[in-house]
């Protein structure tokens, strides 16, 4: 087997030299077994576009079968600056080093441009405070988004800087956890008081039939499993609230929001999914329902996030405390802390 030339990021030139184990093997899957940083798909985009020879010769063919003893060098171009712009936006950094960065996303942030958010967006800000820290991405000078949270939900990600640690990365949140180190728990606000302490939602989802930026649980939808278990209960006549944490099986859109509203406890302020949700803030004394309209979006936050490093393979664990508004309403709701009732 030819030896791993440790290429880090794109803009190194890598010579393979093809063994007798490599020879009758196809150019891109050789490169692709060789050089674990490039992904498949960017190796054959990159032979396509002329940028590996085979002694010495141009080979623009992917499914080139190797001979022994000829050698390869693949030299890949730097990385091309983003589509989105950098933008100096203030990020709230819990963590960072020369393969990723750990933030503590604000409520109102979208994560990716989109045309309905051109800018103001993580990945902007991420672009001007990482500058060129930023290795490339699939040939782009970008942070690898291997994770999302929706504009209203606040909390930790992880991005990363470099196409190793966003492969690796990539592979942990496909994972879910169920046999890696991924950790990833929520703190939500949800009406209503559960049967029990601890639970899980087994119900897939898909995209609503009537809205197509909804989600709801249907037969045909993907796999989607919730584990949810109380932390505190608040209430008092003709009311409940109960504070919840939320680990996720898998990751679906809307995921917590919707399967909380199952099973009949949708979260607090979900202007979407929680029906009737004026019905149910009148309900409340005033100091409960101030910090509630307040908010102005769904009582969700990504508390802790842990995985292995792409590179030491240290597991890293981080948290996130509650922001301002999810401050202002637990301060609100001890009042009514139901503390021996769970």
């Amino acid at each position: 087997m030819a030896e791993d030339t440790a290429l880090e990021f794109e803009g190194d030139e890598v010579e393979v030299v093809v063994d007798a184990e490599m020879a009758g093997g196809r150019l891109d899957a050789a490169l692709a077994k060789a050089h674990s940083v490039l992904s498949r798909s960017r190796i054959k985009e990159l032979i396509l576009t002329g940028a590996v020879t085979i002694d010495g010769k141009p080979v623009s063919e992917p499914k080139y079968r190797l001979n022994a003893g000829e050698t390869i060098i693949l030299l890949a171009p730097p990385a091309e600056d983003p589509e989105p712009q950098a933008e100096n936006i203030p990020l709230d950094i819990l963590y960072e080093d020369d393969q990723l960065i750990v933030i503590n996303k604000p409520v109102g942030m979208v994560v990716h441009p989109a045309p309905g958010s051109p800018n103001g967006t993580l990945v902007n800000a991420l672009i001007f405070h990482c500058g060129e820290s930023l290795q490339g991405i699939g040939g782009v000078k970008r942070p690898g988004i291997v994770h999302r949270l929706d504009r209203d939900t606040s909390g930790v990600m992880v991005a990363a800087k470099t196409e190793r640690a966003h492969r690796h990365l990539s592979a942990q949140f496909a994972d879910h956890g169920r046999t890696g180190p991924l950790h990833r728990a929520y703190i939500a606000f949800v009406w209503g008081s559960t049967e029990t302490a601890k639970g899980s939602v087994d119900a897939p989802l898909g995209r609503d039939q009537n809205n197509r930026l909804k989600q709801t649980v249907r037969k045909d939808g993907r796999e989607a499993i919730t584990h949810y278990m109380v932390e505190a209960r608040f209430g008092d006549e003709g009311w409940d609230i109960t504070r919840i944490q939320c680990q996720l099986e898998t990751g679906r859109t809307h995921q917590i929001r919707v399967h909380m509203a199952h099973i009949g406890h949708p979260l607090v302020a979900d202007s979407v999914y929680a029906s009737g949700y004026a019905t149910k803030v009148n309900r409340l004394p005033p100091e409960v329902a101030a910090p509630i309209q307040a908010l102005g979006r769904q009582a969700l936050h990504a508390a802790e996030l842990g995985f292995e490093h792409p590179i030491t393979k240290e597991e890293m664990l981080f948290e996130a405390p509650l922001p301002p508004d999810l401050e202002a309403l637990e301060a609100a709701l001890d009042d009514y802390n139901k503390a021996f009732a769970r």
